[in-house]
């Protein structure tokens, strides 16, 4: 994995745009590399060629980058069909439904917005596996220039061609995912208050809940290109507990730029995190005897209460590392159709094959219309062990093990034993060591992440 980290985060390639890997050179020969690679013979368009569906956030660099990542797989004979705005998740769908080969998204999730990102979707809606990442990240990294003699003849360059219903379709996915076998307004008597970040899901995600007959107060609607998760999205919990307060809505929805995530309010403007929108929404497939497996696919970041949680209601979890892709691997394999990850991403396979915020969302919503009760009163039902998180700035990310914290940490796991954990690990996506520490005693917890944290900062802290 060490060689994936310099390439690939948890999520794709993102950084800040114009440096390093976020720049048209590396999104163009990123084009080439992947197309090539990825390129199955037995599909193709209408026309016979192969062809990929690109979609992005609302950040100011996205149109260089897709021009840059759509020449990149033109050169090499690979149509591109352009999806414009959209969140993450709708392009799944859409390499799907239009039979590409190949789904690229434009997009640095939560980043701000001097960052941008590229990932990658396979021919079946997956995201790539380590696998392929590696395939394709062997090329990136060796500092070879494409050769000529893989480029395309003249008679067989690709071209764009753009799919102009492409938010429309995903919006009808997601409203029939909900009004099967509820009416025509399932979401009626429902005030809530929504925060798009300012992002992909500016237009989606309320045009989805006002026809599934929400009443809807929008906030960090209107995207300038450069006010994505500007002080607003589902990484700034206070932000939509304000906007509940204010608008007295029975519930708040908070997304991150590219729509994957979710955060949601209670009534009581207290914030409901991916654990316990988990943890609520399974135990309520177990009870109807829609939770495939009987299994919930979480990652080593949730908290051990979920276990227990999902254990009581007849039910169990199953732990994959972190990454939303990891989890749904994992729930192909063993038929699951449930799981996500403590930070919002939640994947409801029956409907989409990643994590997509607003069908998490509609998913919780579901449980509310069904059981009469309040997002404060569904949320009890787990009981979480005190854990503390701490994100520490870091210069470089030398070997854990190798680190003047590591007695430290093995001293904490130690003590800790059956009834807790620590988890350390380097974020995927920008320059920070996550410090996690859990068990049942909270100021022993507090105190442990604190000194761990600390030694970490005095070493290779910013």
């Amino acid at each position: 994995m060490a060689s994936l980290e310099k390439f690939f985060g948890t999520d794709g390639v993102r950084g800040r745009v114009n440096t390093g890997n976020i720049t048209p050179q590396r999104a163009l020969l990123l084009g080439q590399v992947t197309a090539t690679e990825l390129i199955p013979p037995k599909r193709s368009n209408s026309a016979g060629r192969s062809h990929a569906v690109i979609g992005k956030d609302s950040r100011r660099s996205g149109d260089m980058l897709e021009s840059a990542i759509a020449a990149g797989c033109h050169s090499v004979g690979m149509d591109v069909t352009l999806a414009g705005v959209v969140p993450t998740p709708a392009v799944s769908l859409l390499v799907r439904e239009t039979g590409a080969n190949l789904g690229i998204v434009i997009s640095a999730s939560h980043n701000p917005p001097a960052d941008n990102g590229i990932k990658f979707f396979g021919g079946d809606g997956y995201k790539l596996s380590d696998e392929q990442e590696r395939a394709i990240e062997t090329f990136m990294l060796s500092g070879q220039q494409w050769p000529e003699s893989n480029l395309a003849g003249d008679t067989i360059i690709g071209h764009s061609e753009v799919l102009s219903n492409a938010a429309q379709r995903y919006i009808s996915m997601a409203v029939s995912s909900m009004t099967k076998d509820a009416g025509n307004s399932p979401l009626a008597g429902l005030k809530i208050s929504l925060d798009t970040a300012n992002g992909a899901s500016s237009f989606t995600s309320p045009q989805i809940l006002e026809r599934l007959g929400a009443k809807l107060v929008t906030h960090f609607d209107t995207p300038s290109g450069d006010n994505i998760n500007v002080d607003c999205g589902c990484t700034r919990p206070e932000v939509i507990a304000e906007k509940v307060k204010i608008d007295g809505s029975d519930v708040g929805i908070s997304h991150d730029g590219d729509a994957d995530r979710i955060l949601m309010c209670d009534e009581n403007a207290d914030p409901v995190d991916g654990d316990e929108l988990m943890a609520l929404i399974a135990c309520h497939l177990l009870k109807t005897g829609q939770l495939a497996t009987n299994t919930l696919v979480a990652t080593k970041m949730s908290n051990f209460g979920l276990d227990e949680c999902i254990a009581a209601n007849g039910g169990r979890v199953e732990r994959t590392e972190i990454g939303d892709r990891h989890v749904v691997n994992r729930m192909r394999e063993i038929g699951a159709n449930f799981g996500g990850e403590q930070s919002g991403h939640i994947i409801c396979r029956d409907h989409n094959t990643t994590g997509d915020g607003i069908l998490a969302a509609l998913a919780a919503l579901r449980v509310m219309k069904e059981t009469g009760k309040p997002l404060s009163e569904l949320r009890r039902v787990l009981q979480k062990f005190p854990q503390k998180l701490v994100n520490v700035a870091v210069s470089s990310k030398p070997e854990i093990s190798s680190l003047k914290a590591a007695p430290l940490i093995a001293e904490t796991a130690e003590e800790l034993g059956n009834t807790g954990r620590v988890l350390i690990r380097y974020s995927g996506t920008g320059p920070k060591m996550r410090i996690l520490v859990e068990g049942q005693d909270g100021d022993y917890i507090t105190s442990r992440a604190e000194k761990i944290a600390a030694a970490v900062r005095e070493q290779i802290g910013l």
